[in-house]
C-alpha cells in the first residue's frame, strides 16, 4: 500500500471568517511560493452558508492567486487525524504579483506599516477565543460547574491534545481552560506582532475543530450557542511598543495607568466603536451577545478591569516587585469568531491611529453600570449604546467617514452586500433558529 502524500493547504480567511484555500503536496510548496494557487475575486463575497452574494462588485470574471507566506506555516501531527494538519497563510495577489485591494491580510500589514511610519509605534497583540465543545456523548446529569477541574477533565483527552498540537504548530498556547458556560472553553496564546496574532487565531480555530472531530465531538466558536446560553467572544488584547522596542502603554501617573499615547489610541477606538462593531461582530447573532449584563460589551465604554466594558484596562501582577509596564495591555471585547481576524485587527489599528493623529485625550474611565445611569449622566461620560442589530451596525459603518474611507471601495461594498445576504437568509427565523444556523457553521 502506497504512503498517503502529505498535503499543505494554502489558505485565506474571508469576510465570513471562513478559512478556505487549495492544497498542494508538501514537495511542491516551495515552487508554489513563487506563483501561488488560483483564486477568484467573487469568493470574498461567499457567505457562511455557501452562497455568493449576488449582485456583488466582482461578478463572475477575474482571477487571482493566493501566495503562501512560508513564515506563517502551521503544522502538527498531534490532532489525532490520519494525516498531518498542515496549513500556510497566504496573501491574495493579482496575476502580476501586485497586492489585491480586498486582501484583508495585506490590509492589516499596511495598517501596521502606516502606524509605524507616522508614529514610530508598533503593537503587541493576542487573541483570546471562546468556544463550545459538544460532548461526544449526551449527558444525563446537570451541567458541570463553571471553571471547574471536573469540567476540564470531563473533556479528556481533548485539552491535553489541543495544547500539544498548538505547541507543535508553533502557536505558543498559554492556556486552555474550562470557561463559565456549559461545555465552554477558552484558548489563549502568547503576545506577538498583530499579523502573527491574527494568523494564530485562524490556526487555533482550525486545530481546535480538527481535534474535536477526531474525538467524535464538535467545537463551535459561534457567538451565541443558544439565546439563553453564555456567548463565545473573541477578546483582542493590544499594547503599544515604541520605536526603541520598549513598552509604551503604561504610565502610573495617568488615570487608569494609560500612557498619553495609549489614551489617545483608546480614544480613537471609542470614538469609532459603533462602526467598528460591523467589522468585529459582523453576524446576526453577534448582537444577541452584545447586550448589557452579558459580560461582553454594550456601550462605548473604557473601563478599568470591568468585563462589561468594551475596552477593558487589564490587571497587572506587581507581586515580588514585578514591573507592570511590560504586562500592561488593553482588551477589546466587542468581537467574536464570525469576524475576519485580520480585518478586525486592522480596523482597531486604524481607529487607534486616528486617535493618535488627533492627539485625543484619554476617554473617561467609567465605573458603574450604564443601564442604571440617567441619559444625561451617560452622555457626560461618553457612553452610547452599541448597535443592537447587524443592520444598525452596517449603517454605523457607512456613516463613519474614517472607516468607510479607509476600506477600499470594492471591499466595503463586498462587506455590505455579503452581510445583507446573510441578514436575508436569517429573515423570519426565530432567535433559536438563527443561533442553531450559525452554531452549525462556526
Amino acid at each position: 500500500m502506497s504512503e498517503i502524500p502529505s498535503l499543505v493547504s494554502v489558505v485565506t480567511t474571508d469576510l465570513a471568517a471562513v478559512t478556505r484555500g487549495r492544497p498542494v503536496t508538501a514537495a511542491r510548496l516551495e515552487k508554489t511560493a513563487e506563483t501561488g494557487v488560483g483564486w477568484v475575486p467573487a469568493n470574498v463575497c461567499l457567505t457562511a452558508f455557501n452562497t455568493i452574494a449576488d449582485p456583488n462588485p466582482w461578478g463572475s470574471s477575474g482571477d487571482l492567486r493566493i501566495l503562501p507566506d512560508l513564515g506563517a506555516r502551521y503544522r502538527t501531527t498531534a490532532t489525532g487525524a490520519e494525516t498531518p494538519f498542515d496549513m500556510v497563510m497566504g496573501d491574495i495577489i493579482e496575476l502580476d504579483g501586485s497586492a489585491w485591494s480586498a486582501c484583508t491580510r495585506t490590509l492589516l500589514r499596511d495598517a501596521l506599516a502606516t502606524l509605524k511610519a507616522e508614529t514610530g509605534f508598533t503593537l503587541k497583540a493576542t487573541f483570546e477565543q471562546e468556544f463550545k465543545l459538544q460532548p461526544a456523548e449526551a449527558r444525563e446529569t446537570a451541567p458541570l460547574h463553571a471553571f471547574s477541574f471536573e469540567a476540564l477533565r470531563s473533556a479528556d483527552p481533548f485539552v491535553p491534545r489541543l495544547v500539544a498540537a498548538l505547541e507543535e504548530a508553533g502557536v505558543e498556547p498559554e492556556m486552555v481552560l474550562a470557561e463559565y458556560g456549559a461545555d465552554q472553553f477558552e484558548v489563549t496564546h502568547a503576545p506577538t506582532d498583530p499579523l502573527t496574532a491574527a494568523d494564530r487565531a485562524v490556526a487555533i480555530r482550525e486545530i481546535t475543530r480538527e481535534i474535536a472531530r477526531c474525538l467524535g465531538s464538535r467545537a463551535s466558536f459561534a457567538p451565541k450557542p443558544a439565546p439563553n446560553e453564555v456567548g463565545n467572544g473573541v477578546h483582542i488584547h493590544f499594547s503599544l511598543v515604541d520605536a526603541s522596542s520598549k513598552p509604551a502603554t503604561y504610565d502610573a501617573a495617568n488615570p487608569g495607568g494609560l500612557s498619553t499615547a495609549a489614551g489617545s489610541f483608546c480614544a480613537g477606538i471609542v470614538r469609532h466603536l459603533r462602526g467598528l462593531t460591523a467589522l468585529t461582530a459582523p453576524s446576526v447573532p453577534s448582537y444577541y451577545r452584545l447586550a448589557p449584563h452579558n459580560w461582553s460589551s454594550s456601550f462605548t465604554w473604557l473601563g478599568d478591569r470591568d468585563r462589561e466594558a468594551t475596552l477593558r484596562i487589564c490587571p497587572v501582577v506587581t507581586r515580588g516587585g514585578r514591573d507592570p509596564s511590560g504586562q500592561f495591555n488593553v482588551e477589546y471585547r466587542a468581537a467574536d469568531a464570525t469576524a475576519n481576524p485580520y480585518l478586525a485587527m486592522a480596523a482597531i489599528v486604524w481607529a487607534g491611529l486616528a486617535g493618535l493623529r488627533e492627539v485625543l485625550p484619554t476617554p473617561p474611565i467609567v465605573i458603574g453600570d450604564p443601564t442604571l445611569m440617567s441619559e444625561s449622566e451617560r452622555q457626560s461620560k461618553g457612553l452610547h449604546r452599541l448597535p443592537e442589530t447587524l443592520p444598525e451596525a452596517l449603517e454605523a459603518l457607512k456613516a463613519d467617514p474614517l472607516l468607510s474611507n479607509w476600506l477600499p471601495p470594492k471591499l466595503l461594498q463586498s462587506i455590505l452586500v455579503m452581510k445583507q445576504a446573510e441578514i436575508g437568509l436569517m429573515e423570519g427565523l426565530s432567535r433559536e433558529a438563527v443561533c442553531a444556523a450559525f452554531g452549525a457553521r462556526y
